[in-house]
């Protein structure tokens, strides 16, 4: 019932069906708030319904809302179907009024209790349904307190909270335009309404956004009879007091007595932290007999809802109420442990542990951490990129950063933005901090899938990337000077911050395991939830790796195979001379001599890679990017071909490669001559690398390896060009098992990254063995984007009016591109039965993405090794989810 009457309003009604002592009351249902919303009007019937429970609850009570010689007061909360604390208003003490507080202080015996009551209902009242500042109110309390030297508000006696009532009410008169309300009824129905509105402030819409929620639930209304913890004990009862508990941590997840206590106080006391509370385990010397209870109602509801519990309670003279729970939110460490301690208690199965945990949880824990209780002195924020900490020197260029690393510094590689030049510099570097870009730039890319901190986006540094200085304000970082970042949070920091490390990654990488006596409880929780999923899973996990290093620790994560092997990637460096020569070739000659030179270079690469991934899969990517990317800037060319000019110093090859660069130069590269077209335009070029996959294949089959070469062309959009390609393809493989005297069965495939080619996927999988689905690409040509500049420009202003939820390049486009991965899986599959289907694209390791991946029916996703823990996990819980069902 959260969705219509959230989820405080469901747990009340749960609590009392437990037969709990919860205050006696109502609930508003979402619908019509969300009624409320779209019209500006409340629904028709809602008064008279409210009137007709008012009335029920006022019978039960004995009593009538703002009934002046006994008042019955209420409070009115919000309540939405996922958690949103802090984010939506409360309103206490509802009824009370000139008329009533002489009624309530008679009644309980406690003059300054009715008082301090009346008090904190003009303050919330005031702040959050008619918007007056609430420092005004918080500034009147403070001179208060200063002028009867009161250390906090329970120390002003009743003559003080008098006056300042009278004090609050001349605030609201002069900043809200009218009086405080003394009619009972229309305090409730302005609060009500004030609950509808709270929905839509921006402290809502951003924490939804935050959290994924989505926008249209809307947020129920519970009315519930006050209790009071500030209620003075009296010769026959106790005094009282709120609290919070925690059935566990939520920090750590350790089964115990956790949560706080403040005597003599209302809910939002504890909440406000306007008092030191004290901890829960105080309360059984303050009060034995409500602790006692408090501890058997715990027990209770972490029994019935088999989870760890957020619970509210205020104990009123003696009796104690429980005003909410909820499953309560922990850390990633303690979602972890609390599910491996459930399956110990037989309160849930492996399948329900793999939902407690999530993958954002895991990726949490595997990144180093700042020590939070360290100083620190903030320069700026960005967008939390790539989780994890890192401290070094600032360093404003890859050069800069790979002399400074090889020299044992270490260094944080600070630029505008990054491109693929910065690839050596960024992994020398600890971290990257970039000024612009955003969770799918390039630097957050490369930095996730490498597994290292990246902060981007922080547009309140300016990076001069010439003066080599970061400016923030007054503060001036130069080259050399220590920055932390928190790739977690986005928050970088002057200095250097201590971090500690993470022992999951230790687990991960094989250098420490979970039974050993060094292992902690969270890794071997960790360990536990891993084996679950792994049992679970039906989607195998493989890598995107480029060379046997990443290949090797792609496997010690739990690799199936490597997904994608980018050769472009193998062209960089020293290599890139030997690529300069073969686009500058004029004659065929020529363009067989840099072939050449690159395939026994190739050809090493890939033995290197298939020994370290011997008897997986290996799926290795035909050249991909447009060639200009192999040549110089063209605007640095150009000045240095000028320079050498005005000087008389003619270069022909920096003549030949200008000439070049402007030969190839494209309008849009993405669109342009890249993938299957360079094979087709480019004579020997494919050629050249399918023998060096097959000769390596050749040479670790002779060699007793077990080599399962996969061969996949890039960015087909029509089956003529893959019958094209794959036919040459063959012809080369079959010269090479003639000359190694060796069969080899090197499976041909196809990325669909085209809208084309996933429309005509049943033509397409007639030549091909396998699909890999390319959803970076697929994304941008469905959408029509140019990824690099979206995001600079306008993803910002989407994600804030609600177009976006999430980018579509960090989630998969269920919609949209989701659209045509499904129907691409049915036609290919329609075709060819046994296609192999897989995906390559980040979108490979995003947790929600891979829940799709599963539902369609792929049969693995690939993604950068570091993610491949978390690609694992959420393959399990997607098929302990969905039972196993998907579109198989």
């Amino acid at each position: 019932m959260k969705h219509l009457l959230g989820g405080k309003g469901a747990n009340l009604a749960e609590m009392t069906n437990l037969g709990l002592p919860v205050p006696p009351g109502f609930t508003i249902t979402t619908e019509a708030c969300n009624i409320y919303l779209g019209s500006g009007t409340e629904p028709a019937a809602l008064r008279d319904e409210v009137g007709v429970h008012l009335d029920a609850l006022e019978t039960r009570m004995g009593k009538k809302l703002g009934q002046s010689d006994d008042p019955l007061l209420v409070s009115v909360r919000s309540g939405a179907k996922f958690s949103m604390p802090g984010m939506m208003d409360t309103v206490l003490n509802v009824g009370l009024s000139d008329a009533s507080v002489t009624g309530l202080a008679a009644q309980a015996g406690d003059e300054r209790f009715a008082w301090d009551s009346y008090r904190r209902l003009i303050q919330m009242f005031g702040r959050t349904v008619l918007g007056v500042d609430g420092a005004l109110f918080e500034d009147a309390l403070d001179e208060a307190k200063r002028a009867r030297r009161a250390a906090t508000d329970v120390d002003l006696p009743v003559a003080d909270l008098k006056k300042l009532v009278e004090h609050f009410k001349k605030i609201v008169t002069r900043e809200a335009g009218r009086d405080f309300p003394q009619d009972p009824r229309e305090q409730m129905d302005l609060a009500i309404r004030s609950v509808f509105e709270s929905w839509n402030t921006d402290r809502a819409k951003l924490y939804r956004r935050q959290e994924r929620i989505p926008g249209d639930l809307g947020t129920a209304v519970t009315i519930c009879s006050m209790v009071f913890g500030n209620l003075g004990p009296t010769e026959t009862s106790k005094g009282g007091g709120t609290g919070v508990a925690f059935t566990r941590d939520p920090a750590t997840g350790r089964q115990g007595v956790y949560g706080d206590y403040l005597q003599n106080a209302q809910g939002e006391d504890v909440v406000a932290g306007i008092r030191n509370t004290v901890p829960l385990a105080e309360l059984a010397t303050i009060d034995k007999e409500s602790y006692d209870r408090l501890l058997a109602i715990m027990e209770t509801l972490e029994t019935h809802y088999r989870d760890l519990c957020d619970i509210e309670f205020t104990i009123e003279r003696g009796q104690l109420w429980m005003l909410q729970t909820r499953v309560g939110k922990r850390t990633a460490g303690a979602a972890f442990r609390i599910a491996t301690q459930l399956v110990d208690q037989g309160l849930i199965d492996e399948a329900e542990a793999l939902q407690r945990v999530t993958g954002a949880q895991l990726a949490q824990l595997m990144f180093p951490r700042f020590d939070e209780d360290a100083k620190r002195e903030l320069l700026g924020r960005g967008i939390a990129a790539s989780p994890g900490a890192a401290v070094g020197k600032a360093v404003f260029d890859s050069y800069t950063a790979i002399k400074w690393s090889r020299s044992g510094e270490k260094v944080i590689l600070i630029r505008r933005e990054t491109n693929p030049d910065d690839l050596e510099g960024m992994i020398a570097a600890e971290g990257i901090l970039t000024s612009r870009g955003g969770k799918t730039s390039h630097a957050a890319v490369v930095a996730r899938g490498m597994g290292k901190t990246c902060v981007c986006g922080a547009e309140e540094l300016e990076v001069d990337t010439k003066a080599r200085r970061l400016t923030t304000g007054s503060t001036v970082i130069e080259e050399g000077d220590i920055v932390s970042i928190d790739g977690s949070t986005g928050k970088v920091y002057l200095g250097e911050v201590p971090v500690v490390p993470s022992p999951v990654v230790e687990y991960f990488e094989g250098r420490m395991h979970a039974g050993a006596d060094d292992a902690d409880e969270l890794v071997e929780a960790v360990h536990r939830i891993m084996a679950y999923a792994d049992r679970r899973r039906r989607l195998r996990v493989r890598a995107n790796a480029d060379n046997a290093e990443d290949a090797l620790r792609a496997r010690r994560f739990g690799a199936q195979g490597i997904g994608l092997c980018r050769t472009e990637h193998m062209f960089l460096g020293e290599r890139r001379e030997m690529v300069e020569k073969l686009i500058l070739a004029d004659t065929e000659d020529e363009r067989e001599t840099a072939l050449g030179a690159l395939l026994p270079l190739q050809k090493k690469d890939f033995i290197e890679l298939f020994e370290a991934m011997d008897g997986l899969p290996v799926t290795v990517r035909l050249l991909d990017p447009p060639l200009h990317e192999f040549l110089p800037d063209i605007t640095e060319l150009s000045v240095r071909v000028a320079l050498a000019e005005a000087r008389k110093d003619h270069n022909e090859n920096d003549l030949r490669l200008l000439q070049a660069v402007h030969k190839l130069h494209e309008q849009n590269p993405m669109l342009g001559l890249r993938g299957v077209r360079l094979g087709l335009v480019i004579p020997g070029l494919f050629a050249m690398q399918v023998r060096a996959i097959a000769e390596a294949a050749a040479e670790r089959k002779n060699a007793k390896g077990d080599p399962r070469a996969e061969i996949m062309i890039p960015l087909v959009g029509t089956v003529q060009e893959l019958e094209i390609v794959r036919e040459e393809a063959e012809q080369v493989i079959c010269e090479v098992e003639r000359a190694s005297g060796c069969e080899l069965k090197l499976a041909l495939g196809t990325m669909i990254e085209l809208p084309r080619a996933a429309l005509t996927a049943g033509q397409i999988a007639e030549a091909a063995e396998f699909f890999s689905f390319g959803t970076n690409d697929l994304t941008q040509t469905v959408w029509g984007f140019s990824r690099d500049d979206v995001e600079a420009s306008f993803f910002t202003a989407y994600l804030e009016k609600g177009i976006f939820g999430v980018s579509p390049f960090e989630t998969i486009d269920r919609d949209g591109v989701g659209s045509l991965v499904r129907s691409a899986v049915e036609a290919g599959r329609a075709t060819r039965p046994g296609l192999k289907l897989g995906v390559c694209g980040e979108h490979g390791g995003d947790p929600e993405s891979v829940h799709f991946f599963h539902e369609v029916g792929l049969d693995y996703v690939s993604c950068s090794p570091f993610r491949i823990p978390v690609a694992r996990l959420e393959a399990g819980r997607a098929a302990a989810e969905s039972a196993g069902s998907d579109s198989r």
